[in-house]
């Protein structure tokens, strides 16, 4: 009888380890970042017909574990957003372990073969405990500095045994349930991102790969778009297209491919209001107010000094305030729709984006979910 089990066993793990994308009900992910780490969730504003999967943040890397901070909170938050499916049965609920300011103990925690074992036990047994569908890792950054983390040379390859570990106990609860559980990580968009990994190598591991193409700023000082999708003469340096094009280079499936939209601006005040202060030296290096996209639709877009501009190389919306001469970057339906586009054009795998409450009323994923099917 226990030969028997076994061997179903294996049969669910092979069919399991099949990509996510062959069971998906629809043809892109469309995937939503929700920031737990503020309290409860208010589910009845997350619109869960438009989605295909809510990534839950964060949960702490400390000891060697992934461990809930705020159990009072993420329980209630778990068994409410698990609710969610009786309105989209297809929609999967993750949780995301480390982000920026939850990335400190990583290096420590993937070290070793027994430390990766618990890291890897402890991250699923979350999934297990609260009846949830997978695991995102948000490690920022292995082998180089994020905000105050831990890194060191052998990041390299514990970043990649770090997700066969997990897998490993993923398929091991695919065996128990007889569930697919997608594993996949959130990245830095910079080449220096892929020179410290093996993402070739992660790649085949993950589900999805998402390329977090948003944070980018000036070049050399400068004022600049900050989710562009492609460079421009007066906004020279990084750009969502230059990212994905340095991951499919570096060796992962286009359709693994989650292109990043930002839910929220930056604001940068510039030295000089020439071309509207695109590309001027920045004049302050710390970040101005700007807030999230249904506050900058509703209230600053062509309100309070400010007008709105589009730059048609970089395909990205700005706002620029001559008088303060602060300039606001961020993601609009019009650049949204360029970047549905990108997707479909290059075969990616969808778009994802964080962070929900930062557009109560779902402009973006509205023109995401018009575009994107």
């Amino acid at each position: 009888m226990k030969s028997k089990i076994y061997i179903l066993g294996l049969l669910l793990v092979f069919c399991g380890s099949l990509s996510a994308q062959t069971t998906r009900a629809k043809k892109y992910v469309v995937t939503g970042y929700v920031g737990g780490f503020r309290g409860l969730v208010n589910v009845d504003q997350i619109d869960a017909k438009k989605l295909t999967d809510i990534i839950y943040a964060f949960v702490d890397c400390r000891d060697s574990m992934a461990v809930l901070t705020n159990l009072a909170t993420d329980s209630t938050n778990f068994r409410n957003l698990n609710k969610l499916k009786l309105i989209n049965p297809d929609l999967k609920i993750t949780i995301s372990i480390g982000g920026w300011a939850w990335s400190n103990y990583f290096s420590d925690a993937v070290l070793t073969p027994t430390s990766r074992a618990l890291f890897a036990k402890t991250s699923v047994d979350i999934i297990r405990q609260y009846n949830l569908d997978g695991v995102d890792v948000d490690w920022e950054y292995p082998g180089q500095l994020g905000e105050d983390n831990i890194f060191r040379p052998e990041d390299k390859q514990n970043y990649t045994l770090m997700f066969k570990a997990i897998r490993e106990e993923l398929d091991k609860l695919t065996i128990e349930t007889g569930k697919k559980y997608p594993l996949t990580a959130a990245v830095g968009g910079s080449q220096t991102f892929i020179d410290k990994t093996e993402m070739a190598e992660v790649g085949k591991i993950l589900d999805y790969v998402y390329v977090m193409t948003y944070d980018y700023s000036g070049k050399n000082g400068t004022v600049g778009h900050h989710t562009n999708l492609y460079a421009s003469k007066k906004s020279p340096g990084s750009s969502a297209d230059q990212s994905i094009k340095n991951f499919i280079a570096a060796g992962v499936p286009p359709e693994k491919l989650g292109l990043g939209a930002a839910f929220y601006g930056k604001g940068w005040m510039a030295e000089s209001t020439k071309d509207n202060g695109v590309g001027q030296k920045k004049l302050k290096k710390e970040r101005q107010p700007a807030g999230g996209y249904t506050m900058l639709k509703d209230s600053l877009v062509n309100r309070r000094g400010n007008t709105a501009y589009w730059d048609k190389k970089a395909k990205a919306p700005y706002l620029f305030n001559p008088e303060t001469k602060i300039l606001i970057t961020y993601d609009d339906e019009r650049s949204i729709r360029e970047k549905c586009e990108y997707v479909k054009k290059n075969n990616l795998g969808g778009i994802f984006f964080w962070e929900y409450f930062s557009d109560p009323k779902t402009y973006l994923l509205t023109e995401i979910s018009k575009n994107l099917d």
